[in-house]
């Protein structure tokens, strides 16, 4: 099992990785100014574009929806993975040898070289069997998925393609761009033989079918999916890649790829059977649709499901699809027995004619599969009247074997609320006058399958299903152990920004209004959801930042005196630096970056290390500010007009400290009484007048 990572090697990763390059393969950028990138946010919809990068700080800040970050939480956020899959993503991109603590592992340089040769080839099977979709001899592939209404373009988006009949095509295609046959057993996509000689051989596994390319949550293609298409292809129906180091059936979703981001947008997850019927919700608009391949909804598909909803008790909703055939109902249920690890509302809808999703929309259209997902009912009410579905309730005896057979379901609901709610509807379905009776047999089941004894026997998903009654709360309910999402590593990632004011040092959001944020030049007015950060709270609360008044001239002038600080640290003189150490900020934010800066010194080697230690000197709730005054584009089109631009933000932000002091010391000169303590009289006046030098000396007088 991988430990931490080591800090040094994070930083390494992090300074060593072309944050506009990774960038770039998501979100097309455009230049904005001297080392500055825009484009069009990748986080949220818009026209005009206010995501930001700069590459060379190592931070990119959106000015609409105030996401931020540096490159690790920039593919944690795209590809929902953890800290430290992204890291080690990262790291297997740039070729980098990770090291753990306490004697951890990880991928060794080696195993991180295997798997891409393995990604590279998948990544050139998937074209070869596109390209072979084109061909005559891949005519029936074409028909199959025309009799669909799937057309050409679908084919493509999905990239759906045609393995030749024959025994190496693929073999050969391969093996002809310089893959061994010792890389190519590990795909998957080879069958091993043995030939006369004693030396064992590899055929294509994938011969006469249309293929699928099945790709993991980053969009890289780690196995296929192959349907039968001729009557002698003696093979089941449809053929998977078995179990390889990239491929493993347990924690993959197909369409995954294409649905993450509807699905974190949407809160939505629809869970089909077949690949087709996931073309087809796709193309009718139901762009959340995702399926198992080759086996049932389980605790890995849950954790990267909780990941793309959030599911952290606010909401989102997981809808089952199944045919309305025996094997259909017993997939429901199967799916009601991992139901309670979900915070999210789980649902189940199933077409009672015993349609898929291709089916209905081949048959009655989009409405149809749109239809379908509304009707959905929730996934407990579904598996309590699915077991009473199994006994006559007009009799006596009816009744009391359908109450004996449902209470373990109801007890199995591990929120007290909705155990109580199903409890009195179990009491209406059965005709029960008395709900106590009901409830009664509940906790009597309850309490069995709590008992080791009921464990053991039992369990607590639903009769038969092996899980005990404790764990997580119910759907939609109660309170639970963080998600699946962004927990592995451990260490502290980018504050989440658009939330409200945060605790300063704890990072926890709070509810309130945010303060309209402060100007930008040339940048989309703030989202009304800019996140707050002026000190906003009496003591002995901890503060609360909330966003000044970009109007206020002192606010403009110190902000920008930052910006230019963060981004152009080598431009500061060792004179610049010592004043800007003496400097006063009026904006308690402002001021807490002020300090931090000083707190990490002057800025030399490497930048974004550099602002990355200066972020780390700030609470939580204030590091997202270090990315948006990172990425703010400076008013300059060359290296002279910036030079000049940084020199006189940095002058006009002395000289106001300077005008302060002068107005601080007047005051106390015209309070003072000369006869009184006539060497402090004197010596607030050479304060005064070396005070003036220094103003004088800044304006080049």
């Amino acid at each position: 099992m991988a430990g931490l990572i080591k800090r040094e090697d994070i930083d390494e990763v992090r300074t060593r990785t072309d944050l506009k390059e990774v960038v770039d393969g998501y979100v097309t950028l455009k230049s904005a100014g001297i080392g500055s990138y825009k484009g069009l946010c990748p986080f949220h919809d818009e026209r005009s574009p206010s995501f930001h990068v700069r590459p060379q700080m190592g931070f990119f800040h959106c000015f609409g929806c105030q996401e931020s970050g540096d490159v690790i939480s920039f593919i944690q956020k795209m590809d929902h993975i953890s800290f430290s899959e992204a890291v080690e993503k990262l790291a297997s991109r740039i070729g980098f040898e990770l090291h753990y603590e306490d004697g951890g592992t990880g991928p060794r340089r080696e195993e991180v070289g295997r798997r891409q040769r393995l990604l590279d080839a998948h990544k050139i099977a998937g074209e070869f069997f596109r390209d072979q979709l084109l061909t005559p001899a891949a005519a029936a592939g074409r028909q199959f998925l025309a009799e669909r209404g799937f057309e050409r373009s679908a084919a493509e988006h999905f990239g759906v393609g045609f393995a030749p009949q024959g025994w190496d095509a693929l073999l050969k295609h391969l093996t002809g761009k310089g893959f061994t046959q010792e890389e190519l057993k590990l795909t998957g996509m080879f069958s091993g033989g043995a030939s006369g000689g004693g030396q064992d051989r590899i055929y294509d596994r994938f011969r006469g079918r249309l293929i699928w390319p099945i790709r993991d949550i980053a969009g890289d293609t780690i196995g296929f999916g192959a349907r039968k298409l001729f009557e002698d292809d003696q093979g089941p129906k449809y053929l998977n890649t078995p179990e390889t180091t990239l491929y493993k059936k347990s924690n993959v979703l197909y369409g995954i790829d294409l649905a993450k981001r509807n699905i974190a947008a949407k809160r939505q997850l629809v869970v089909v059977e077949g690949y087709t019927d996931v073309m087809a919700c796709h193309l009718a608009g139901v762009d959340t649709a995702v399926a198992t391949c080759g086996t049932a909804f389980g605790a890995d598909h849950i954790k990267v499901a909780r990941r793309l909803l959030s599911d952290d008790g606010s909401g989102g909703e997981v809808v089952f699809t199944f045919d309305g055939d025996a094997a259909g109902q017993k997939a429901a249920l199967k799916a009601f027995h991992e139901d309670q690890r979900f915070i999210a509302q789980t649902y189940v809808a199933v077409e009672p004619s015993g349609a898929d999703p291709c089916e209905l929309r081949q048959r009655h259209g989009d409405d149809a599969v749109h239809n379908l997902i509304k009707s959905r009912r929730p996934l407990f009410e579904f598996a309590i009247r699915s077991t009473l579905a199994k006994f006559d309730l007009d009799t006596v005896e009816g009744r009391v074997s359908g109450l004996r057979a449902s209470a373990p379901v109801v007890a199995a609901i591990r929120d007290g609320s909705t155990r109580m709610g199903y409890s009195q509807e179990l009491a209406g379905w059965l005709g029960i006058a008395d709900p106590n009776e009901v409830l009664r047999a509940v906790n009597g089941a309850a309490r069995r399958l709590a008992s080791p004894q009921g464990a053991a026997a039992g369990g607590a998903g639903h009769p038969g299903s092996g899980h005990p009654g404790s764990g997580h709360p119910g759907a939609g309910h109660g309170s639970a152990p963080g998600s699946a999402g962004h927990g592995g590593q451990g260490q502290r990632t980018q504050g989440q920004a658009g939330a409200g004011p945060a605790q300063a040092g704890a990072g926890q959001a709070q509810s309130g209004p945010a303060q309209s944020g402060p100007a930008q030049r040339g940048q989309a007015p703030q989202g009304r959801h800019a996140p707050p950060y002026e000190v906003h709270a009496p003591e002995p609360a901890e503060p609360l930042y909330a966003r000044p008044d970009p109007k206020d001239p002192v606010v403009r002038l110190e902000r920008e005196a930052l910006e230019v600080v963060v981004q152009q640290p080598g431009l500061l003189t060792d004179s610049d630096w010592r004043n800007f150490a003496g400097s006063e900020f009026a904006v308690p934010a402002f001021g807490a970056v002020h300090q931090a800066i000083c707190a990490t010194g002057e800025a030399g080697g490497v930048p974004s290390q550099w602002l990355e230690q200066v972020r780390q000197q700030l609470p939580e709730a204030l590091q997202p500010l270090i990315s948006e005054l990172a990425v703010t584009p400076l008013p300059a089109s060359n290296r002279d007009t910036l030079r000049n631009y940084c020199r006189d933000i940095l002058r006009g932000l002395f000289e106001m400290q300077i005008t302060r002091l002068k107005a601080q010391r007047m005051g106390a000169l015209q309070r003072m009484d000369p006869q009184a303590d006539p060497v402090a009289y004197q010596q607030l006046q050479r304060e005064l007048m070396e005070l003036e030098i220094s103003r004088r000396s800044l304006r080049g007088d």
